[in-house]
């Protein structure tokens, strides 16, 4: 398959492997989806198959860039479409109407698990919230501030030992304005029975939660967070292209998205930053891929330390490869904002958030930022799930026969003729039955958990 006419490799569709398009001499590019991704290492006859053996990377360190803006104007759709969400008495609107238990500390995880199976309230266990200094102990409390506003949950009881750094009356000073009816806090510490009173609590919150009932709301209200992993050499092809089109489709009609995965944009920010809606949100664009470079060689690590032995495996060679079909997510819409941890989404259309390509740190980066839903493409598999639903895109046909207690969606009909228009309607009208109450797979099986992100020391 010739994806891009500027390519000099083609794609085998039986494994997802690069095979030269025709003689490719040692040092010349290596090009796909019509932008280089490395270079050869030695002559490649026409014919052979391109990967490690054969090419690099081209990335080493941070580069320069000059804002040249190009943006493709997403027209709106006028037919409103809706889906079933809960509004909530602030305004904002939910796709699930839970009750979630969020901890100060993880010292206290054990308890809370207790809590939610004993009540059918949501915990999510991390090991953060004390023995942490300065910017890991802000990351930590700004990110636990976005699962407590999320809308998906109607309630939350906000769960403390008493002894910690984050302790209830320091995240209180960080979570500001609350509604008492919706959130409750406990400290284990200072209660006689803290299973008691937690189970007390929790009803009460759950009362409340059934005070809300799904409602018709437009869905320029959705907000969907988009995030790969397991990634293979279909990804570029079926399920990131889909997800892009899913993507524009949703803000054409007003509703928002959310790109992340930081160092799976190296080798493809260029194509991100001209489209860029302003001079200073490239400016911020810069600073996010700069900022996550100087990152890694602070901590004595190469920039280009990526792919994973899996991604190598299904065909993906170097990061450039692995970013070029990992921005494809995006869409082709504009970027309105560049979003920073814990910060929370507050316009339409598509943001950038900072953040590792790590899946669980990623899709809770995205959680806390306030997505409804994260959109999840995988050509290997993954069970992995986000507080909240979390709909796992397969990029080929066997893996979405193999693991059908995993995937919930298949691209690979576009690998089989089916058109690009085609597939994303089917697939936009399935994320609307979601939104309005249809359950994922990882719904289903339970798995859901967070990683908050650290880059400092831990007392």
């Amino acid at each position: 398959m010739l994806i891009n006419k500027l390519d000099n490799v083609t794609v085998n569709l039986d494994d997802g492997h690069k095979y030269a398009r025709r003689d490719i001499k040692t040092g010349e590019n290596i090009i796909k989806y019509g932008n280089p991704i490395g270079r050869a290492t030695r002559n490649i006859p026409q014919g052979e198959w391109v990967h490690t053996h054969n090419m690099k990377t081209n990335l080493d360190g941070k580069i320069k860039y000059a804002y040249n803006p190009n943006i493709t104007p997403i027209a709106h759709i006028g037919e409103e479409k809706t889906f079933l969400g809960y509004v909530r008495e602030n305004g904002d609107v939910g796709i699930r109407n839970e009750v979630w238990i969020v901890n100060t500390v993880g010292c206290v995880n054990k308890l809370a698990k207790r809590l939610a199976d004993m009540t059918g309230a949501f915990c999510f266990e991390h090991p953060f919230g004390c023995s942490q200094l300065g910017d890991d102990q802000r990351t930590t409390q700004l990110i636990l501030k976005g699962l407590v506003n999320h809308p998906n949950a109607a309630g939350v009881l906000v769960l403390g030992l008493g002894c910690e750094n984050n302790n209830i009356e320091v995240f209180k000073e960080v979570l500001g304005a609350y509604d008492p009816k919706r959130v409750k806090f406990l400290n284990a510490q200072d209660a006689e029975d803290e299973i008691e009173e937690g189970v007390r609590l929790i009803s009460e919150l759950q009362e409340y939660a059934n005070t809300f009932t799904r409602t018709p709301v437009p869905l320029s209200k959705l907000r969907l967070g988009l995030k790969c992993g397991g990634s293979d050499g279909y990804s570029g092809i079926t399920a990131n292209p889909l997800v892009g089109s899913l993507s524009d489709r949703v803000i054409a009609h007003g509703g928002c998205c959310v790109l992340t995965e930081v160092p799976e944009m190296f080798g493809a920010e260029h194509l991100l930053m001209e489209r860029c809606e302003t001079r200073e949100l490239f400016a911020k664009t810069v600073d996010l891929i700069n900022n996550f470079k100087d990152y890694f060689t602070r901590h004595n690590q190469v920039v280009y330390e990526n792919p994973s032995p899996g991604n190598k495996k299904g065909g993906i060679t170097t990061l450039e490869e692995k970013s070029l079909g990992c921005v494809q997510k995006g869409g082709a819409s504009a970027v309105v904002d560049v979003l920073d941890y814990g910060d929370t989404l507050t316009k339409n259309g598509l943001s950038l958030l900072n953040g590792p390509g790590n899946d669980i740190v990623a899709i809770t980066n995205l959680t806390a930022a306030g997505v409804h839903m994260v959109l999840f493409t995988t050509g290997r598999g993954t069970p992995v799930g986000a507080p909240v639903p979390t709909v796992k895109i397969s990029t080929n046909r066997a893996l979405a026969e193999r693991k059908q207690n995993w995937i919930d969606f298949d691209a690979s009909p576009l690998l089989d003729g089916t058109s690009m228009d085609d597939l994303t309607d089917e697939f936009l009208e399935y994320i609307i039955t979601v939104a309005s109450g249809e359950k994922t797979k990882n719904e289903i099986n339970g798995y859901r958990e967070i990683s908050i992100f650290k880059d400092g020391i831990v007392l």
